[in-house]
């Protein structure tokens, strides 16, 4: 693969920028035994949108992405450069009236949580996910294929000192909330419906101390059953679906 380039595997994640950008869709590599409904539907869009599609096989594919989860289906495809920064973006949308939910990461290193949070993010109606750039997963194959398509419409902001950033956030107005298993209040306690960013941490280790004392309240997820946390792609979907809950 060229340095200009990279990969998407996966039918959500190729699926999705063929829909949303095609003319960065280099060439697609399919399995030419795979002969399903699926594959046919995938096939009559790439070949509407213009995609060049390129017979393959199984084994070539695993080679192309590193991953035997491509489900038949790989891309080569342009880097879609986001020049928008956050500060445009939370701009953007105070003039639009709405009111910003943010997802703030902390620690989160494993690809695959992370793209379980961006898909929980996008579905949720979240404006943005933010995370340090020395504690964070970036974005690669893997995170797209688990994202099913929210890597390419989710903004990734990887920031250089995340207490900083929060710093930022709240001299806009916007209340940092991280979560913590010993915080007095639960996130059912709390207005999200106020311009909000959900600040957390990765399982096991939580919020790094900075970050828990840079937000300006802490929440915790009630447990009722024997184990002591969740997932961290899991905590964000519990979150933020009550912060969709609340503001509908």
């Amino acid at each position: 693969m060229s340095l200009s380039s990279k990969t998407l595997f996966g039918f959500h994640s190729v699926g999705v920028r063929i829909k949303t950008a095609p003319q960065s869709v280099l060439e697609v590599y399919y399995d030419a035994s795979r002969r399903d409904a699926r594959m046919r539907q995938f096939m009559l869009r790439s070949q509407e949108a213009g995609v060049r599609l390129i017979e393959s096989d199984g084994t070539r594919l695993a080679k192309l992405c590193g991953s035997h989860g491509h489900q038949g289906v790989v891309a080569r495809v342009r880097p879609v450069e986001n020049h928008r920064s956050l500060d445009t973006l939370l701009e953007q949308i105070e003039a639009s009236g709405q009111a910003p939910l943010l997802l703030v990461l902390d620690g989160v290193t494993d690809p695959h949580n992370l793209g379980a949070c961006l898909r929980v993010a996008d579905g949720a109606g979240a404006h943005a996910v933010i995370a340090p750039k020395d504690h964070a997963a970036g974005l690669n194959a893997t995170v797209a294929k688990v994202a099913s398509g929210a890597a390419e419409t989710m903004p990734y902001f990887m920031v250089t000192n995340l207490a900083r950033t929060l710093g930022e956030l709240r001299e806009r107005r916007i209340w940092c909330m991280g979560t913590s298993d010993d915080a007095p209040k639960t996130v059912y306690d709390v207005d999200l419906r106020v311009p909000a960013a959900l600040v957390l941490g990765a399982e096991g280790q939580g919020l790094r101390q900075l970050t828990r004392k840079t937000c300006d309240e802490l929440v915790r997820i009630p447990m009722q059953g024997a184990v002591e946390s969740l997932n961290v792609s899991v905590a964000s979907g519990v979150c933020l679906y009550e912060a969709l809950r609340q503001r509908r």
